[in-house]
């Protein structure tokens, strides 16, 4: 960055001849000019976490640092059809793939209902719908994926609300085959609201998975465990943390289970992240299908991640200049049962806190307004500047 020469100690000149008007030395009021620019433009030169985002251990202390971010708040966002982070699925699964008494159908007509029939808005979230109607034999369901299929260790968390109506099967999971898949599932049959029981099946599929016709379950890799709420009743965040030698999940900031060992994905798997809502009538699993509509509903999904995308590592050392300055890497911000202050926070809402990244939302309305005003600051200062050049 150029520097100028403020202290209106220029050079001498001297006096111009007839017609020329004389050179004046740099004013204090030419300064300060300056300086309102300078201020302008500070916050689009300098950017916060521009090496990445720091997320807290089993400790609460933070360590890992990951290098790219995927946010999406489903409850403002009009459309999913029109979002460039998701995919919304529409496939079919046959009865004998699908191993239950019925085929899938992932729909995406009716996958989303975010207003009622006379405008009134009807979900928190996107709304993932199972249907009790067979269509050909296969149960109406629906599924949303990542584009993005570069992620490797990371911390995926989904805020969601489940459904009351038993039969199906909600899912968030991390994917890159059948035999590297890390799973967070909901049995809405087994949910029962006297006993207070409410259990989350905490899966990684691997070869020793596939050797047991993929029953996670006859290994070692299954967990299932009590959540400490009703899903049911409100929203609350649950998360994935994948790490080199272990995979940790929690609940609200709970630890519920940690899983390591050689069955861990390896880190060349570029793999992507899934919510799923599905049912196909096996009783050993998701029951159903559901005797009435039974919706899973998101209100954001947050992942910090590391890309397998050589180009996003590129980009991150172009970016990325010094990791030991106070703002180069954010704190993730925690949400817990007793704080949920965090829910609304989103690194993407902020231009400077998420420079050279690909998301959805740039910024919010509080933001924008803040981007324009400084550009309104740089206009008025060279303006000033040119009423000065009169004085």
């Amino acid at each position: 960055m150029m520097l100028l020469d403020m202290t209106g100690n220029g050079p001498e000149h001297d006096s111009a001849g007839p017609g020329h008007l004389t050179k004046r030395p740099f004013s204090l009021f030419h300064s300060l000019c300056l300086l309102v620019i300078a201020l302008a433009l500070s916050g689009q030169v300098l950017a916060d976490c521009e090496c990445g985002y720091q997320s807290d251990d089993l400790d609460g202390i933070y360590e890992n640092v990951f290098t790219d971010l995927i946010e999406t708040n489903f409850a403002r966002m009009p459309d999913i059809s029109t979002n460039t982070d998701w995919l919304r699925q529409e496939f079919n699964v046959t009865k004998a793939k699908a191993r239950g008494q019925y085929g899938e159908m992932f729909y995406i007509k009716d996958d989303v209902e975010y207003v009622d029939n006379i405008g009134n808005r009807a979900s928190d979230g996107l709304q993932l719908i199972v249907r009790q109607d067979l269509i050909d034999g296969m149960v109406p369901v629906a599924e949303v994926d990542t584009a993005r299929l570069d992620l490797s260790y990371g911390t995926f968390r989904a805020s969601m609300k489940l459904t009351t109506i038993p039969g199906t099967c909600a899912a968030f999971f991390w994917y890159f085959n059948d035999t590297q898949e890390i799973d967070m599932e909901f049995l809405s049959k087994d949910f029962d609201h006297n006993r207070k029981v409410y259990p989350v099946n905490l899966v990684l599929q691997s070869r020793a998975a596939a050797a047991h016709g993929y029953d996670a379950s006859q290994t070692d890799n299954f967990i299932q465990a009590n959540l400490p709420f009703d899903p049911t009743a409100n929203f609350h965040e649950y998360r994935i943390d994948y790490n080199p030698s272990e995979i940790l999940f929690y609940a609200d900031r709970v630890l519920l289970a940690k899983m390591k060992g050689s069955n861990v994905p390896s880190p060349e798997s570029h793999g992507h992240l899934i919510l799923s809502h599905w049912s196909n009538g096996n009783p050993n699993w998701s029951g159903g299908p559901p005797k009435e509509k039974a919706s899973l509903v998101i209100r954001y999904l947050k992942a910090y991640f590391n890309s397998t995308d050589p180009k996003r590592a590129q980009d991150w050392d172009g970016r990325c200049k010094n990791a030991k300055t106070e703002t180069s890497v954010c704190k993730i911000p925690v949400v817990t049962r007793e704080n949920q202050t965090a829910k609304d926070w989103f690194f993407s809402d902020y231009p400077d806190m998420s420079k050279n990244q690909t998301v959805y939302e740039i910024s919010s309305g509080a933001r924008a307004l803040e981007v324009m005003a400084r550009w309104m600051m740089i206009v008025v200062g060279l303006l000033m500047i040119g009423l000065a050049g009169g004085f």
